[in-house]
């Protein structure tokens, strides 16, 4: 007999799937209301960036393994856990109570006993519970901060430990989340006055002009000021590639990989909707969400195009955007399911693609042009040690330093020629750019 849906039913039936896909989508929230909605997306994001840590605990405190469990079992208990030791307005009786009932009505009465024992001891030990304490120094840290041993053993190399923990211990926080104007629709001081007059905090960003820093997205989604074109989630870190291209009123701009498309949008708000943006990517689904927020944001000279961005071929422009798909080790606030779903070989398979990308990209730019290649990556080989082996390839490109435009120094990177932001020190994801031009 199935029960009726809740926020923690249908959690675990999306890290169910996630165990078994790597895939994650919300589309099975949507039978729920919209306040229980935004709960699964608050359980899931959370349960996965403790994952290794709750592991942990469930293997401390039962007797069976936990690599030996049912995706279910284990899934139902990850998330009882959650809502019982980390969710303040969760009662403990009513963490453990759903999580027995669910438990009961999929796998057995017996397998409830279980649960019911399992969550029964962590609540008796919640207040002493016990730390991870591994002779592997690189289990322990993977472990203690729920990123994985190949992440942290990089990590650890490149960044040294220290900072390697700030790092992971700021991927673990709630993300930060920021709005940008778009100026086709409104003007910033209109907005700032809508903002105000409806009671919601914000903080304008003096790296960019238009980015404010916010404590949710849901207000702007419930007034329908996103859908109206007012304004996009966005964060400011992803602002920093267009404004380095600097694209101009009247000129031609190819953005590559572009959807879902708020750096293309934003290009069309730098050119005030002249001139033409050509948005190139291989998903016509996600294509067609781009087109649907460019008429929404009147992004009027912005046209599309689905294709394979390492195979198409273009005329000339006078500037390209290259986001290029990357490991995403940068945004593992927002997206703490990517830790999951990354290794070294997914690593080695981004930077083979990159390349690809890159030398498609560089045919596009005329003479005179220029080319920015961004990432939200961490990872030197998805960045400067990408753009070297470009320019080794391509000496018809230089790079023009981002020192001395629009990027504010504290985010200047390679000794002023590149920009890096960083999480755990920018309050930001973590992106790179950089600007080349070509040169002959």
């Amino acid at each position: 007999m199935e029960t009726e849906a809740t926020a923690r039913s249908v959690s675990t039936e999306l890290l169910i799937e996630f165990d078994k896909t790597g895939k994650l989508s919300y589309a099975p929230a949507d039978r729920l209301e919209s306040r229980e909605r935004a709960e699964v997306r608050e359980y899931v994001q959370n349960i996965l960036r403790r994952r290794a840590y709750i592991d942990f605990l469930i293997n401390e405190f039962s007797n069976v393994d936990i690599e030996e469990m049912k995706d279910i079992l284990k899934n139902i208990l990850r998330v009882g856990i959650y809502d019982m030791l980390f969710m303040d307005s969760t009662p403990d009786y009513a963490a453990i109570n759903e999580a027995v009932e669910l438990a009961k009505l999929k796998l057995g009465s017996r397998t409830g006993d279980l649960v019911n024992a399992i969550m029964r001891n962590l609540q008796r030990e919640a207040d002493d519970l016990p730390k991870p304490a591994f002779e592997d120094r690189t289990k322990l840290v993977a472990t203690t901060f729920s990123h994985p041993e190949w992440l942290v053993e990089r990590w650890r190399n490149e960044l040294g430990e220290r900072e390697a923990f700030t790092l992971m211990q700021s991927n673990n926080q709630p993300p930060v989340f920021y709005i940008r104007v778009n100026t086709l629709r409104t003007k910033t001081e209109n907005f700032k006055l809508r903002m105000t007059k409806k009671g919601i905090f914000f903080e304008e960003n003096d790296w960019l002009p238009g980015f404010f820093e916010v404590e949710s997205v849901a207000p702007f989604i419930q007034k329908k000021w996103i859908e109206k074109g007012f304004c996009q989630v966005q964060d400011i870190a992803a602002g920093f590639a267009p404004y380095l291209l600097d694209p101009e009123v009247g000129e031609t701009i190819y953005d590559l990989c572009a959807a879902p498309g708020t750096k293309t949008i934003l290009m069309a708000d730098l050119m005030e909707a002249e001139g033409e943006i050509l948005a190139v990517d291989i998903a016509p689904e996600r294509l067609q969400n781009l087109a649907d927020s460019a008429v929404r944001c009147q992004a009027e000279n912005i046209k599309i195009r689905q294709g394979d961005a390492s195979k198409i071929s273009l005329p000339e422009a006078d500037g390209v955007l290259l986001d290029a798909p990357c490991t995403g080790t940068g945004v593992l606030s927002k997206r703490a399911d990517l830790r999951w779903k990354r290794d070294q070989e997914s690593l080695d398979k981004a930077v083979e693609k990159q390349k690809h990308l890159l030398d498609s990209a560089a045919k596009m730019v005329k003479k005179g042009g220029r080319l920015v290649y961004s990432t939200c990556s961490l990872e030197p080989e998805e960045n400067m040690d990408q753009v070297y082996a470009f320019l080794d390839r391509n000496d018809s490109f230089e790079i023009e330093p981002a020192e001395g435009t629009i990027i504010p120094d504290e985010i200047l990177a390679e000794e002023g020629l590149a920009y890096q932001t960083w999480p755990h020190k920018h309050h930001c994801d973590g992106h790179f750019g950089v600007l080349m031009r070509r040169v002959k």
